[in-house]
């Protein structure tokens, strides 16, 4: 049977024949990470019928960007294109009741969000707001678990992404809706969209296309006008804010905005002073401040010559239960989604209360935090694959290597939430320093102050070492008495003019 014969197109008939329009909201780990949450179980929302659109490469669709709206999303999606009536079908059954799988685009204008209430009507429902096809691949030659979808803006691929590892497989979509709802022959399901969807202005050509093995859909274009009939006094009007731009385009940067002010309390400034100074140092400092539970011990470094210095994620694993494991063992489970949205700089720390009998991370997610520039990860647990995760060069902190899989000790159960790890508290957002003489927390709140007290104190600490280098006893240089507080002083001032004087030549 040639490929030709197998493959059909999309037509308007087919589309006027629709019932439903099923979206998913968030599908994809490289999507989840971009929006900073990722949802345990699927969430959908409907789009009506009446917004289905056709679009090919040679004879772009067109779409309207509403009068007075500036944020119309794009996003490209996988859809799928019911078969069977399916009701309160299995997950094993479920893809037999697809019949074919297309390119999508779902579109929306962010201007109408605040006025959905999660519903997406207005925001997402607008005529021709859901080009799809152009051909149809049929589902029961392809893989669901191998399709790759692909969006062009205006020629420039931005989306690039497989169904691998997605949070939700397509036969679980079909089944958890098949619950509640008959999905009926013609009904489309749009599957989520990965990183990389944006914003098109009028004039744009977005371009969609999914493949699988020999199959493709062709490519989906959607041209953008411009409306001019403006939104009626009676109902909601288009506005927008940084927040839905931000959103619309992906990310601040994206977006043109500047970042927000203490966005993060770890500026590059003081990153860069925890950087110069040593744990020890930091150490007695917070002691002086009544901190002396903020270390966490007990560990060992795959790269104890590196200095590490980082905001806290953190994912805490429970005891195995069996039936527990069943539910939130498998899947794109807690460990995955923590791994696959730590973010740059960012230092991801487990609860694994000490458990040495398991790993809790190997190669592969250690690998993963490093693409996604993690600056460590630190576990109280065990370390699968410990030659591989010791070779690279993120940093990882760990009790003992391993060889065990999660399952025989650990569920990873939840994260970005307060735990334990080495004996110390960790809460989302504190400050992690790590270096050869230990792992410490810090609060962020107090982490200007402390940093600029440990500079003093190991300048200090210089000029001690070298009165001791010369000859000096150490009763009343260490700590110092006022006759070595007034001779340090002296010190400074002669260090002051030497570093004047070198600038000057």
């Amino acid at each position: 049977m040639t490929l030709e014969f197998r493959t059909q197109e999309v037509s308007q008939d087919m589309l006027a024949r629709t019932r439903k329009v099923i979206a998913v909201h968030i599908n994809y780990p490289s999507r989840a990470a971009q929006r900073g949450r990722t949802p345990e179980q699927p969430s959908y929302f409907l789009k009506p019928s009446s917004s289905l659109a056709l679009g090919t490469a040679d004879a772009p669709g067109t779409v309207e960007r509403p009068a007075g709206c500036e944020l119309l999303g794009y996003e490209g999606e996988i859809a799928l294109v019911i078969g069977k009536s399916a009701r309160r079908v299995g997950l094993e059954d479920a893809w037999s009741h697809v019949e074919w799988v297309t390119a999508s685009n779902d579109l929306g204008v962010y201007d109408l969000r605040y006025a959905d209430k999660g519903s997406n009507v207005r925001s997402k429902g607008g005529d021709g707001f859901t080009p799809v096809g152009p051909a149809l691949i049929p589902a029961d030659a392809v893989d669901p678990t191998q399709l790759r979808i692909r969006t062009w803006h205006n020629g420039n691929l931005v989306q690039d992404d497989t169904t691998e590892d997605l949070l939700f497989p397509f036969a679980q979509l079909v089944a958890d809706l098949s619950q509640l709802l008959t999905l009926e022959e013609g009904d489309i399901i749009l599957t989520g969209t990965p990183a990389g969807a944006s914003v098109a202005k009028p004039g744009d050509v977005v371009e969609i296309e999914v493949t699988g093995g020999d199959f493709s859909s062709g490519r989906l274009a959607t041209k953008v006008t411009e409306g001019t009939t403006p939104f009626a006094d009676f109902g909601a009007r288009p506005k927008s804010d940084d927040t839905q731009r931000e959103e619309a385009y992906g990310s601040r940067e994206a977006a043109g905005l500047p970042a927000p002010e203490n966005a993060s309390v770890l500026t590059p400034e003081l990153k860069a002073k925890l950087e110069s100074v040593a744990t020890a140092t930091l150490s007695s400092q917070l002691r002086k401040r009544g901190l002396n539970n903020v270390s966490i011990d007990g560990l060992q470094a795959t790269r104890p010559d590196r200095k590490v210095v980082g905001l806290a994620r953190t994912l805490r694993y429970v005891p195995n239960r069996e039936d527990l494991f069943t539910t939130h063992g498998g899947g794109f489970n807690a460990q995955k989604r923590a791994i696959d949205s730590v973010n740059e700089g960012e230092i991801l720390v487990m609860e694994a209360r000490g458990e040495k009998g398991t790993g809790t991370v190997g190669d592969i997610l250690a690998l993963r935090a490093q693409v996604r520039g993690a600056a460590a990860i630190i576990t109280d647990g065990g370390v699968r694959d410990y030659s591989a995760v010791a070779d690279l060069e993120m940093p990882t902190y760990f009790a003992n290597p391993h060889p065990a899989v999660l399952g025989r000790r650990h569920i990873p159960w939840d994260t970005d939430i307060t735990i334990a790890c080495g004996g110390a508290t960790v809460q989302p957002g504190d400050i992690i320093v790590a270096d050869s003489d230990g792992i410490l927390v810090i609060p962020p709140a107090i982490a200007e102050e402390l940093v600029d007290d440990c500079i003093q104190q190991e300048k200090e600490e210089t000029f001690i070492f070298q009165m001791v280098q010369e000859g000096n006893s150490v009763d009343g240089l260490y700590p110092m008495n006022k006759e070595w507080q007034a001779r340090y002083a002296e010190w400074v001032t002669a260090e002051w003019q030497s570093r004047q004087g070198a600038q000057g030549d």
